[in-house]
C-alpha cells in the first residue's frame, strides 16, 4: 500500500491517454505523403512513448543521428500538431480514477517529456485534465525525464516534498525519474512500454495492469 501519500503524479501519454492513434497517423502522413505504403497502427503503437524519435524510426527508420531525421522531426511535429486529440482518448477507468483521487482529497498533475508546445493545447482541449493542479511538460525545467527535475517541479507546484507524491509511468524512464526525486513509483503495465513489456526490471515499487488498481494501492477501492 502507498502510505503518506498526498498527491498522485501521472506520465501523460501511454498512462492516463492513448494518443498512439494521433502519433501515428503524423508520422504515416509523412510516409504517404511520399507515395511510401501505409503502416498499421499496430506498429507505431509500442513506440508512441517515444513521440517523434519513435515515430520516425517506425516510419522511415531513421534515428536522430541520420542527416534528415531534423526536418522529418519538424515535419512530424507540424502534423501531430494539426490532429492533436482527433483520435486520442483516455484509457478506459481513467476518468474514474482521477474522479476517485479528487473526491478523496488528493493532489494530482500530470509530469511528461512531451513538450509544452504539445502538452499544453492537448490537457486544454481534454476535459480530463481540468482538475489537474500541476502540468509539467518536457521543456518546463532545464532536463527533461529521466532526470528528476521536472517530478521535483511538479512537488514544488504542489507545496509537498517528493516522498509525498507517488509517481506512475509507463516507461522506465518514469520509474527511474521518480525513484530519483525520492518518490514511490508505479508502473503503469497497460501503457506501450517500448520494445519490452518485462517492467520487473525497472525497479518500480509496485506494477498495474489496469488503471483502477491504483485505487487499491492508495486504499480507495
Amino acid at each position: 500500500m502507498l502510505n503518506n501519500v498526498s498527491a498522485v503524479l501521472f506520465d501523460l501519454d501511454g498512462t492516463l491517454i492513448d494518443s498512439a492513434p494521433d502519433l501515428g497517423a503524423a508520422a504515416d502522413k509523412m510516409r504517404t505523403d511520399r507515395y511510401l505504403e501505409s503502416l498499421p497502427l499496430s506498429l507505431y503503437r509500442p513506440m508512441a512513448g517515444a513521440g517523434a524519435r519513435g515515430m520516425i524510426a517506425v516510419a522511415f527508420g531513421m534515428t536522430p543521428q541520420d542527416a534528415a531525421f531534423e526536418a522529418l522531426r519538424e515535419e512530424f511535429f507540424s502534423n501531430y500538431e494539426a490532429r492533436l486529440v482527433k483520435s486520442t482518448y483516455a484509457f478506459d477507468g481513467v476518468a474514474e480514477l482521477i474522479t476517485r483521487i479528487c473526491d478523496s482529497g488528493f493532489k494530482w498533475g500530470v509530469v511528461t517529456n512531451k513538450s509544452a508546445r504539445f502538452t499544453l493545447p492537448l490537457t486544454r482541449a481534454m476535459s480530463l485534465f481540468a482538475t489537474a493542479q500541476t502540468i509539467i511538460s518536457g521543456d518546463t525545467t532545464s532536463h527533461p525525464k529521466p532526470h528528476p527535475a521536472p517530478l521535483l517541479e511538479a512537488a514544488r507546484q504542489l507545496d509537498l516534498p517528493p516522498e509525498r507524491c507517488v509517481y506512475v509511468g509507463d516507461d522506465e524512464r518514469d520509474i527511474v525519474a521518480g525513484r530519483a526525486a525520492g518518490m514511490p513509483t508505479v508502473a503503469a503495465a497497460y501503457g506501450y512500454l517500448g520494445n519490452t513489456s518485462d517492467t520487473k526490471s525497472w525497479n518500480a515499487d509496485f506494477t498495474i495492469i489496469k488503471p483502477s488498481e491504483l485505487l487499491n494501492l492508495l486504499k480507495m477501492a
